[in-house]
């Protein structure tokens, strides 16, 4: 979570001195950054990323290529476009770099790994949350030990 605030912080600096190409890049970190610590799994190790790295690798790495494509093919102000499939070269690359691949990746994971949202899977984890709850008051949730009309 420290590297996720010193990007965002990196994120307020660079569009503050207006370097929106250095923001650009942050962003992207930030937002692999964000699906990295979502991914943690907490186990034996705290930052167990292992089945993960591929996916967040192949994240960054379309992120990166997208927006260094954007900004390869594109400058502010510009006007005058080169056309690809009746689409602007720099909006093709942000579809197809920062869209596309990435919900490729989530739908080949979601196929390789198939477990992930079984039954089986989602009842553990509600076992656990209720054996985690059970013999604890917790706020918003009625006390179940009195009885209407009891005072």
């Amino acid at each position: 979570m420290t590297a996720i605030g010193v990007l965002a912080l990196g994120a307020l600096v660079a569009t503050m001195v207006g370097s929106y190409r250095v923001l650009s890049y942050i962003a992207a970190l930030l937002i692999v950054g964000v699906v990295a610590s979502s991914s943690i799994e907490r186990g034996s190790r705290e930052l167990d990323l292992a089945p993960y790295w591929g996916l967040l690798g192949l994240l960054a790495a379309t992120f990166f290529a997208g927006v260094t494509a954007i900004w390869l093919l594109w400058t502010p102000g510009q006007t005058e476009y080169t056309y690809v499939f009746g689409i602007p070269q720099a909006t093709l690359a942000y579809l197809v770099l920062i869209w596309l691949f990435p919900l490729a990746g989530a739908i080949l994971y979601s196929l390789r790994f198939p477990a992930i949202g079984s039954d089986e899977i989602v009842d553990g984890i509600m076992e656990r949350a209720r054996s985690a709850q059970d013999g604890r008051r917790l706020p918003l949730v009625p006390d179940r030990t009195a009885r209407e009309g009891d005072d």
